[in-house]
């Protein structure tokens, strides 16, 4: 019999297992700059299904959390718009991993070492099953989208656009 893969505990997988969310594992290569596409091609998944987590500041600095699909990217704009804020940006990479706790590239929006809100682009939600960062770079774990909303209380918004 041929042994599952299995990935050690993270942040994100402890939270998933405390509120006993049913996941599926998808451990993969990872490939540095290689994103959401790269782990669906890797992993045989529609990119549109594979929600990357990005950690954004708003004018004040204050960070947030976006989750999109994986060949969609953010409008800013229209996102600084729907959450009352000025302007909205990515974050620094040093100052994203100081605020989620995760490495860029392997950051999950699960077990966050800080407390943030939580933005996520509407269509996902209108997907049976999302495949989303497990807390660590080449892991992805397999939901249903209302876990974000469940356990991040995760606010829908509409900032996609066309890669």
């Amino acid at each position: 019999m041929a042994k599952k893969d299995h990935v050690s505990e993270t942040p994100a997988t402890q939270l998933l297992k405390a509120y006993k969310v049913a996941f599926t594992e998808h451990p993969y290569e990872y490939l540095e700059h290689g994103g959401a596409q790269h782990s669906a091609a890797v992993l045989g998944f529609d990119p549109f299904t594979v929600v990357k987590t990005l950690i954004m500041q708003d004018q004040d600095a204050k960070p947030l959390v976006v989750l999109m699909h994986g060949n969609r990217k953010v409008s800013t704009k229209n996102l600084a718009r729907q959450i009352g804020a000025k302007s909205v940006e990515p974050c620094a990479p040093e100052v994203a991993n100081r605020h989620s706790g995760y490495l860029v590239g392997g950051t999950s929006p699960f077990g966050t070492r800080k407390t943030m809100p939580v933005y996520i682009e509407s269509t996902i939600l209108a997907l049976p099953r999302i495949c989303i960062n497990g807390g660590r770079r080449g892991y992805l774990v397999g939901i249903e989208p209302h876990v974000c909303v469940q356990l991040l209380g995760a606010k829908p918004v509409q900032c996609a656009l066309e890669e």
